[in-house]
Parts: C-alpha cells; structure tokens; sequence
C-alpha cells in the first residue's frame, strides 16, 4: 500500500467518523482498522498491541493523579480559600467578580494542570453569581471558558507532560518556558474584562482592606505552595513529573483533611470516581492515537507529507506561523492529546530543519491547541460553560472570539520572539534547551 493510500483511508475515515459524531478516540482506532486488515504483513492485533504499548508510560500517570489533585482541591475548602484570596487582589477592578474568575483561574491552573476541571469548578462557582450581579450571560460563560485554557499552558501542564513523554523533550523545560506565556495571557485576559466591565458597566466590589487582603494570603499560603512544590521539586531533581503528581495528591489530601478540615468521606469517594472516568476518557485517546501514529511512521507519511513543505523554504518565523496554523485548525476538530501524538511527531522533522528549539516548538503548540479548547466544533470548555448556563454555544461565540483576540497575539509573540519561553529555561537550567 502507497502511503498516498495509506493516509487517504486512515485520515479520510478518521473525518468520516467525526462527522458521524463518533467519539474521537472511537474514531482514532477504527479507522486503524481498514489499513490493518487489508495490508498482508499486518493484523489487527497490532492495534491492541500499539494501545497498550502506549499506557506502558511512567510518565502517562501524572495524568490521573493531576486530575485528582484538582477534585480535592474542590471538595477540599482549597479553591474557596484561593477564590477570597482573588477577591482581595482584583476585587475592586472594573468588573470585579469577572476578574476573580481569571485570577482563580491562574491559581487553579498551578494546581491541576486540567482545564476541563477548571472550566467544571469555575462554572460551577462563577457563572449563576455573575448572572445575578448583571453580567450578560454570553459574556460570564465566554470569561469562564476562555480563563480556564490557563490551566494547560502554566505549568504543570498535563498536556506539557504528555508532550515530553510523547516526544522527548525535557518536562522540566517546558514548565518553565510556560511561566512567561501563562502571566501575559492572563494579563491580556483581565484586560479584556476591564474593557468590557467599562463599557457595559459591570459592577465593581470595594477595595479591600490591607489587613482583609494579609488574613485571605495567610489562609491561601498553604494552597498556593502546592504549584513550587510541584514545580520546585521537578526543577530541582527531587522527584520526576510522575512523582511530583503523586506528592500533589498526598498535599491536596493533607490540605483537604487536617488543614482546612472541609473533606468527608463522600466528597473522597465523588473526586476518586471523577478523577478515574476524566483519566480514563484522556487515557484512551493516548492508546488509539498512538496506534494511529504508529501507522503513520509505518508507511512514512509524516516525510511525504512534509517534503512539499519543505520546498516552500520557509525560515523560522515562517516555519512557527506554518505550524501555529495547523495547530489551531485541528484543535478545532481534535482533543489536543491525540493531536499532539499526531500532528506534533508530523511537524518535530520540519521544526529540526528549520532549527527550531523543541521548547519553542512545544510552546507554540500548546497555546495553539488550548485555542481548540473554547473553539467549536470540539471547544470542550466552552461546551462545559454553556452546559452550567443553559445556553446554546452559538449564543456565547461571539464575545468568545473577541476574548481569543489578544491571546492570539501572545502566541504571534512566542512565534516572533522565541526568548519569550527560553529565557526562564536558558537562565535557570540552560540544560533543558535542544
């Protein structure tokens, strides 16, 4: 079989079936199937073999225990603690309640790693106390949605995670190249509500003392160690991503139950059963999406691909743009797991030709594909906040865009100027750098 062949049946049934509305990691493995029982020197079995060879990761397991570190959080008094501490900080900024949603958000996003849990909890939390303040209900779920995309470009980031894990690049520097990116994309996005609270009129809180603002800090100090212990313990070579997962739940845990004392039994048992059906679902995705990728390099089509494109003789610059686009076009169709598996062990050759960093070319990949998250079709955070709010997504499409604006040009800037996320890793652990 060609591989001309070979991609036209694999991606040509992998659209198919999204377009039959099967789910994504359905779609990866069936479509593996066809090219699997028509080539004589495969079989099926290789699609299981290839899914299980995929779990077979020590690093993979970063990703449930990421994922119940941010249940606990919630059914543990830790995002409370950390949504006053919000409050005292931007509180008495132009739309008030609208900014404390972001900054929670920056908070939780050093914690889980998870932005499908982000956009759950800040729903949860944020979307009916802004529809009774007067915000409008586009604009609650839009912020809501949007702020939660946070949580996969600060670190720890599990889609930073899987992507060294999948393709080989230091963990530790991508955490660190995700700091830069994580305070300016926040930063456009609490300017993004200024503009809209002045212009609407949203309401504002009163500016809070500095003695309220010291007691919500000295409560939130043990919730906000969380991200340098994980972060700190990984950077200095305490622990691997695996582990640093691990120690994260144990101090979520202890935090839940014998600091802020808010964790029973049923709230336990609510985040193990959450934290294993999320884990299951990404996991999933991981095993087909390999096998997938493995066809992939089997019948060479990552090079046929890429040889028309290299003959553009695009330089660095030209290079980031190229893949910018393609990661915002199928972050629109694909969770951003499998398209890393696929789409990034396609564009890792072009990247080397061109001598791009692989931070540089991760991080411009990771904020591309967080777009996805809150685009539609797939825009699983955005569909999450409409599910709260009881609306359609088309309703809140509009100033979602407009919330995406400025983010786009924070990933123009990653492109354009690459020390943006090297020089954290360049000045603490030059190491890390291809």
């Amino acid at each position: 079989m060609t591989p001309g062949l070979a991609a036209a049946i694999l991606f040509g049934g992998f659209f198919l079936m999204l377009a039959l509305r099967v789910p994504v990691a359905f779609a990866l493995g069936l479509s593996c199937a066809p090219i699997l029982m028509l080539e004589p020197r495969l079989s099926l079995f290789i699609l299981v073999q290839e899914t299980f060879n995929a779990y077979n990761s020590f690093i993979l397991l970063a990703v449930p225990f990421f994922l119940l570190t941010a249940n606990l959080m919630n059914v543990g008094g830790i995002t409370d603690r950390l949504m006053t501490l919000s409050r005292g900080l931007v509180g008495h900024f132009p739309g008030g309640l609208a900014q404390i949603n972001v900054v929670l958000s920056f908070f939780f996003a050093g914690i889980s790693g998870s932005s499908t849990a982000d956009a759950a909890s800040q729903s949860k939390i944020f979307i009916e106390a802004q529809r009774k303040e007067g915000y409008d209900d586009s604009f609650s779920v839009a912020i809501t949605a949007v702020s939660a995309v946070l949580a996969v470009i600060i670190p720890p980031s599990i889609l930073m995670i899987v992507w060294g894990g999948v393709l080989s690049v230091s963990i530790g520097g991508l955490f660190l190249a995700g700091v830069v990116p994580g305070i300016l994309i926040a930063g456009v996005q609490m300017a993004t509500v200024h503009a809209y609270a002045v212009r609407r009129g949203y309401p504002t809180y009163p500016r809070s003392t500095w003695r309220q603002l010291a007691c919500a800090f000295a409560v939130s100090v043990p919730a906000l160690m969380t991200p340098l212990i994980i972060i700190g313990g990984k950077l200095f070579g305490w622990f691997t991503a695996t582990e640093s997962a691990c120690i994260a739940v144990l101090y979520a845990g202890a935090l839940s139950l014998l600091v802020y004392r808010e964790m029973k039994l049923p709230g336990l048992w609510d985040s193990l059963v959450d934290s294993g059906r999320l884990a299951a679902i990404a996991l999933f995705c991981v095993g087909t999406a390999s096998a997938f990728g493995w066809l992939l390099a089997y019948y060479e089509i990552p090079r046929v691909l890429l040889e028309g494109v290299q003959g553009w003789g695009m330089g660095a610059i030209g290079t980031g743009l190229f893949i910018a686009g393609v990661f915002l076009i199928t972050g629109c169709f694909l969770d951003a797991i499998p398209a890393i598996i696929i789409v990034g062990a396609i564009l890792q050759p072009l990247t080397v030709s061109v001598g791009m960093d692989p931070i540089q070319f991760a991080m411009i990949g990771i904020v591309a594909l967080a777009f996805g998250l809150v685009t539609p079709p797939y825009g699983l955070c955005l569909m999450i906040a409409c599910s709260v709010a009881g609306m359609r997504m088309a309703d809140a499409l509009k100033d979602t865009m407009i919330m995406l604006i400025p983010m786009l040009a924070v990933l123009f800037l990653i492109i354009l100027w690459p020390s943006l996320v090297l020089f954290l890793p360049r000045m603490i652990s030059p190491e890390f750098l291809g």
